[in-house]
Parts: C-alpha cells; sequence; structure tokens
C-alpha cells in the first residue's frame, strides 16, 4: 500500500477523530500531517460546555423528597413512588444525553477531545441509571480528556457514578467494600497482576467514607472511615484514598498499562511493545499529560505505517458518527439512532461490564455485520430497518416498559409506532457532497471515491463490482451510488 499524504491524513482524521467531514476531503490531499494534527489539537483545547440535560429534574427531585422527609405524614411508600418516577425521567434523559454527546462526535471542531472523552467513557465504564451523576461524568471526563491523567482518575474516583457503581457507598470501617478499591487497581491503573489481594483489601480500608450526597457531590464520611495503619504497595501507613491514587500514579506500570490500551484504540489491536514501552517511559516522566501523549503518537513516523492503516475495525458509535460527518444530512428521528446502537451491541452510557467494551473483532458477529453493511443503505433511503430487541430493559433504556404498554393496545397501532420509531430517515445534501468531486473527470471518480471513503490499499475493491451497481443515469447519479456502494462494502468497517 503506497501511504499517500492523502491516506496519512485521512488515516489521522479516523484515528483523533470521526472520520473527515465533506468539507475536508479536498484539503487532506494537500496539507502536512503534522500541521494537521496541530490544527486539531488546538481546536480541542477550549474546555466544553457542560451538557445539561436534567438540572430541572433534580431540583424536583431533590425538593420532593425533601418535602416527604419533613412531612412525618408522608409514608415510605411516597418515597418510593418519587424515586421510580425519577428513574423513569432519568432514563428519558440519559436518551437526550446519549444523542447530544453524539452530535458533538459528529459535528464538534474539537474531534480529538471527543475521540479521547469517547475512549475514557469506555476506560471508566460505568452503568448508571441516575441521569444527573452521568452528565456530571461525561463532563469530568470530556474536561480532563486531553489533560493529566491523575487529575482524571482523582475527578472520575470522586464522581457520583462511579462510587454507586462501584458500591462505594457500601464501604465503611465495620464492614469493608472491596469492589472499587480493585476496580481502580484492576481496570482504571496498574492492570491485574501489578498488585495482591492485601492490597486491595487494604485499600479498600483506605476509600471507606467516601461517598456522594443527593446531588451528586462527592462526601467524605469521616465517621465510616477506617483510620488505622494500613499496607500497600510495600509501604506502610495512615492513608486515605487519595493517597492510593497518589501511591498508584507512582507505579510506572500504571503509565505503561494506560499508554497500551491507548495504543491498541488509537494504532493497532496488536501494540508494538518497543513503541509501548517509549511513549510509557514519556508518558510516566511528563508526569501523566494526555496532550503530550497523543502527540508522541500522532507525530510519530510509526503511526502512519502500513501497517496500523486499514487495520482498525470501527465502533458503532464510530461507524455511526463517521457515516454523519462524510454525507452532510439533518435526521428526522433522532431516536433511531439509539435503535442502532442497540443493535450494533454499543449503546453510550451503557457498557456491557465495567470493563466496558472489548472492541476489535467482538464488534463483530454475522448479525452486526449484516446491519453494518446495510447501515448506508439506510441512510440513503434505499433499506428499511427492522430490528426486535432481546429482552433487557436496563439496556433497552426503559424501552421494554414501553414495549409492554403497547402490546396492550391494538395490534395495527403497535406496529405503527415500532415502524415509525425504527425508521431511520436523513435528509441528504447531495448536492454539496457531489460539487466536492466537480473537479474530477469522469474515468477517475470511482478511484477517487474509492480513495476518500476506504482505508485500504487501492483497487482492494473489484471496480467492476461496484460499476455493476452504480446508477449511471447522470454524473450526479453516479456519484451517489457509487459512495453509498463503497460504504456498504467490507472494507469501510475499517479505518
Amino acid at each position: 500500500m503506497v501511504v499517500t499524504n492523502q491516506v496519512k491524513n485521512q488515516h489521522l482524521v479516523w484515528r483523533a477523530g470521526f472520520g473527515p467531514d465533506i468539507f475536508e476531503v479536498q484539503k487532506l490531499a494537500e496539507i502536512n500531517p503534522a500541521d494537521h494534527f496541530a490544527a486539531m489539537m488546538k481546536s480541542s483545547q477550549k474546555k466544553p460546555a457542560y451538557i445539561d440535560v436534567a438540572n430541572d429534574l433534580l431540583q424536583g427531585f431533590v425538593m420532593g423528597v425533601g418535602e416527604i422527609i419533613k412531612n412525618n405524614s408522608q409514608n415510605a411508600e411516597a418515597s418510593q413512588q418519587k424515586k421510580r418516577q425519577f428513574a423513569k425521567e432519568s432514563r428519558e434523559r440519559l436518551k437526550s444525553l446519549n444523542l447530544q454527546w453524539l452530535d458533538e462526535m459528529v459535528g464538534s471542531q474539537a474531534q480529538l477531545r471527543e475521540k479521547m472523552s469517547l475512549f475514557w467513557h469506555g476506560h471508566f465504564a460505568c452503568r448508571n441509571i441516575n441521569i444527573f451523576f452521568q452528565q456530571q461524568l461525561l463532563h469530568d471526563i470530556r474536561s480532563n480528556a486531553l489533560e493529566n491523567f491523575g487529575d482524571l482518575l482523582m475527578a472520575v474516583s470522586k464522581n457520583a457514578a462511579m462510587l454507586a457503581f462501584l458500591n462505594n457507598q457500601q464501604n465503611k470501617k465495620s464492614h469493608p467494600n472491596e469492589n472499587f478499591a480493585r476496580e481502580v487497581m484492576e481496570l482504571f491503573t496498574l492492570g491485574r497482576g501489578n498488585y495482591t489481594e492485601t492490597d486491595v483489601k487494604e485499600a479498600a480500608r483506605a476509600f471507606t467514607g467516601w461517598s456522594f450526597d443527593l446531588q451528586g457531590e462527592f462526601v467524605f464520611r469521616r465517621f465510616q472511615h477506617d483510620d488505622g495503619i494500613k499496607a500497600f504497595l510495600g509501604r506502610k501507613g495512615n492513608f486515605d484514598g487519595e493517597d492510593i491514587i497518589r501511591m498508584l500514579l507512582e507505579r510506572k506500570e500504571t503509565a505503561v498499562f494506560i499508554t497500551r490500551k491507548l495504543y491498541r484504540f488509537f494504532v493497532n489491536d496488536l501494540p508494538d511493545e518497543n513503541n509501548v514501552q517509549w511513549l510509557a517511559g514519556r508518558f510516566y516522566q511528563g508526569n501523566y499529560n494526555i496532550s503530550a501523549l497523543m502527540k508522541d503518537i500522532f507525530t510519530s513516523a510509526w503511526f502512519y505505517d502500513a501497517k496500523n492503516i486499514g487495520c482498525h475495525i470501527k465502533s458503532p458509535v464510530e461507524l455511526m458518527a463517521g457515516v454523519r460527518r462524510i454525507l452532510p444530512m439533518e435526521l428526522q428521528n433522532d431516536e433511531s439512532q439509539l435503535l442502532l446502537q442497540r443493535a450494533l451491541g454499543q449503546i453510550l452510557f451503557y457498557p456491557p461490564n465495567v470493563a466496558g467494551w472489548p472492541g476489535g473483532t467482538n464488534w463483530i458477529d454475522s448479525s452486526a455485520l449484516m446491519l453494518r453493511l446495510r447501515f448506508p443503505q439506510l441512510v440513503a433511503g434505499n433499506d428499511v430497518f427492522s430490528f426486535n430487541p432481546k429482552t433487557d430493559d436496563d439496556q433497552q433504556m426503559g424501552m421494554q416498559e414501553e414495549a409492554t404498554q403497547l402490546r396492550n393496545k391494538r395490534k395495527k397501532q403497535i406496529m405503527m409506532a415500532i415502524g415509525a420509531r425504527n425508521k431511520f430517515v436523513a435528509d441528504i445534501n447531495w448536492p454539496l457532497f457531489v460539487k466536492q468531486f466537480d473537479s474530477v473527470p469522469k474515468q477517475h471518480l470511482l478511484s477517487v471515491l474509492e480513495a476518500v471513503m476506504l482505508q485500504t490499499a487501492p483497487g482492494s475493491i473489484s471496480s467492476g463490482l461496484i460499476d455493476s451497481v452504480a446508477n449511471k443515469t447522470s454524473r450526479e447519479e453516479y456519484i451517489k451510488s457509487t459512495a453509498v456502494a463503497l460504504m456498504s462494502t467490507p472494507e469501510y468497517q475499517l479505518c
């Protein structure tokens, strides 16, 4: 594979962002990749706006519970009913948070920040239906995504969503709970094999008392904290949770673990250990500066080696965001994206477990691959999305209850409701897309479109096959149908 300037830049925007938007296509053949990365970094330096879909909901819930507590005439059932109402509304707001963040991935100039945030979203996997806690966790991640890993780790560790998800509100002096301490070491910092069971037990004692209030603010409950001497990673002292996190950061194993995971996400599923160790050393010596680490990755010559290009299977979110970026469009039914996320196996804010999404070939099974190949046809309006979800009300974001209610209505109403919600309808600005190729001679259109759409070696797609399905009634129709056909190939699943 000849690694041209265009290939390098497309490789960069797919890995450090969510693929090229239509206005970038002509520029990618000209700009220097190092300059392009510098521009991406600059665009991502500004602090993100807080995505707020729940403050009014939280205020109403807190006030309602407060009134119940103050008024002794109210019974426990009233409080439980209030909590059930909050949980139901919270699931609805989680849908909004999901879609608003996905829109940021598609439209934001801060592509690097949002891509880094998606990585940390999987690294600090958290499944919690409290919308206020989740949107605060997302803000902590997006605000620190390119800053200092130690600050990010501390912010996430003190976040109510994470503390609740990992049961640390149950971690008390009299009854230690090891779940939070174990996952902080196993999944967030050192990785397996770099700590002992004694370290887990002692760290759990140090994290006793870490909790949160109804508003999601971190609270240290000192009367629940074990202030005795702990033995952790070969050291003894009256350690608290912050001490534990600082000691974890002092271990180079943490830098290596994080770097290797970043390498697999941004470079190659099969890490080059020489590169990993070099990067980790600089990450560790640089006091965990995330921006500096990403610069080391994206400006290294080996990042642009042919073996690292077109080898990454796009996650469902990367696939969806990438299609929306290259094809300028307006969606008529935003919520259809939630069903596509479920069908493809990656619902934002609903990781499968505490380890997050495994990625790689795990994204591909027979049913998921067929839907992935159909997705461009859905976007172009050439196909209809039909999907019957498995019964899992948590992952279905409350839609199982809705489905149960629908089944009690007439069958015609049910089918109409399901059809409307499942239909993916996009208004694509095809004239804008086609315009970008005005200067391309007709005989070169297929090769140019292939180079723009795919990150595989030129000629890897049968020109005869694509040409056989292309609409040749006009130049515009040929460009449209060829673009959709290329995006419907297995090769488009790679970047």
